[in-house]
């Protein structure tokens, strides 16, 4: 063998062991960031109930609201303010001055029912609630 060959040879093998080991360093430290990344993402989704928006109130705090003034002038218009987008309708019933809408917010899992005549929310409660009592949406 000539010997020129020989140190290719050898040269080659020795980066392609280099290499490997340099790739095996860097997949195991983005594994890693990976899963802090994925732990922070987890974190934050816990504590966004706990968050503030750009109203300075959390989730929470934004029900209480709605609920101590509900049945007011304003409280719709408070409603689209604090959960703009994240309402979904899920029903329809007699109520307030003719059909009450019932608006589901998946994020804090609360229903509203919501007169468009008066522009009002008239009820609130926590989970997905189809049909509220006639007491309750008058």
């Amino acid at each position: 063998m000539n010997l020129k060959t020989i140190i290719t040879t050898a040269t080659l093998t020795g980066l392609v062991t280099i290499s490997g080991a340099a790739l095996n360093t860097i997949n195991s430290q983005s594994n890693q960031a990976l899963a802090k990344e994925a732990k922070v993402i987890t974190a934050q989704a816990e504590s966004k109930a706990d968050m503030k928006d750009a109203t300075g109130l959390t989730i929470t705090q934004k029900i209480e609201m709605l609920t101590k003034h509900k049945g007011m002038f304003g409280s719709g218009d408070e409603l689209r303010r604090y959960f703009f987008g994240d309402l979904e309708p899920i029903a329809v019933q007699p109520g307030g001055a003719g059909m009450v809408v019932n608006l589901y917010n998946k994020a804090s899992k609360t229903t509203f029912a919501y007169c468009a005549t008066y522009d009002v929310v008239v009820a609130v409660k926590a989970g997905k609630v189809e049909k509220f009592e006639a007491s309750e949406v008058k």
